[in-house]
């Protein structure tokens, strides 16, 4: 009778959980999985297509160079983020007056927000009145100023400096959280042994970093294959639509076309390529763990 009770107990603790789940989860998810098989539009009607959406897709170009876009700018910016993260994480770990205020000022641009962040950047990359170019100018590097969003290479560059410098501090927090907890006589008996500093952050606290890590990327890589304000704010798509976006497209179709039903099944694709390389990494890291 008790083992019973405590059960509706167990289930009526998890009855908000499960609710909020099924709300704002599950709902919405089947919603989108829906409205995908339709030729929904936003101006109103909808007729079921079967998966007419999902071929015109596979056969939509534009789609798939906004894809593969999308994952060049994760591949590239992913080892940036976590690397500049952990280094400014080992430089910044002890708990000094000035390595806590360097702390301070490398995370506060992660409370701005993203749209704000990058109409600042916008500006400082402006050909006549941005800082960008002028330093660049007065340091020799240019000879002149440069228009940096009508190159698709260098509006690349310029979204990722500005998601760089507005993110990094996000993971240099979870990895110093992560370098604090570790064991201090770990460290102290190593140096006895006679290690030195970088054989014992290769030694001691990468290994011991090794679930941050996977963590922290796999946040990373997800926030990049769901770019859109960065991208819409600086470049907006251009040059002729070379910087689109997975998200960015669907935005287009969706909310400009008014396709919804289109829209939807490009969604549906871009849920399952991130679920997929989640489930691919969790699996690689397990095995990683095992071995």
């Amino acid at each position: 009778m008790n083992a019973v009770k405590g059960k509706y107990v167990g289930l009526l603790y998890l009855a908000p959980a499960i609710l909020f789940v099924a709300v704002f989860v599950a709902y919405p998810l089947g919603r989108l999985v829906w409205l995908s098989l339709t030729n929904a539009s936003l101006l109103g009607g909808a007729r079921f297509d079967g998966i007419k959406n999902y071929v015109r897709a596979w056969n939509d170009a534009t789609f798939w160079t906004s894809l593969l876009f999308t994952i060049k700018y994760t591949l590239y910016i992913t080892p940036i983020l976590m690397g500049l993260g952990f280094l400014a994480a080992l430089l910044t770990a002890e708990n000094t007056p000035l390595k806590k205020l360097t702390r301070g000022v490398i995370f506060l641009p992660v409370v701005i927000g993203l749209g704000t962040s990058s109409l600042l950047w916008w500006w400082l990359f402006d050909q006549q009145v941005g800082l960008f170019n002028r330093v660049l100018v007065d340091l020799g590097i240019l000879s002149q100023p440069i228009v940096w969003f009508t190159r698709a290479d260098l509006a690349l560059w310029a979204v990722i400096i500005s998601v760089v410098w507005k993110v990094v501090g996000f993971g240099m927090i979870l990895f110093v959280a992560n370098i604090q907890g570790i064991d201090k006589e770990i460290n102290e008996a190593a140096m006895i042994d006679g290690a030195g500093y970088w054989q014992r952050v290769a030694r001691i606290v990468l290994p011991l970093s090794y679930r941050t890590i996977v963590l922290a990327t796999l946040i990373s890589a997800i926030g990049s294959m769901l770019a859109f304000e960065q991208f819409y704010i600086m470049t907006n798509g251009g040059p002729q639509g070379r910087t689109f976006t997975s998200v960015y497209w669907i935005y287009q179709n969706s909310f400009v076309f008014f396709k919804l039903g289109y829209g939807s099944a490009l969604s549906v694709i871009l849920t399952v390529i991130i679920v997929l390389g989640t489930a691919t990494q969790i699996v690689l890291t397990r095995r990683g763990e095992r071995t």
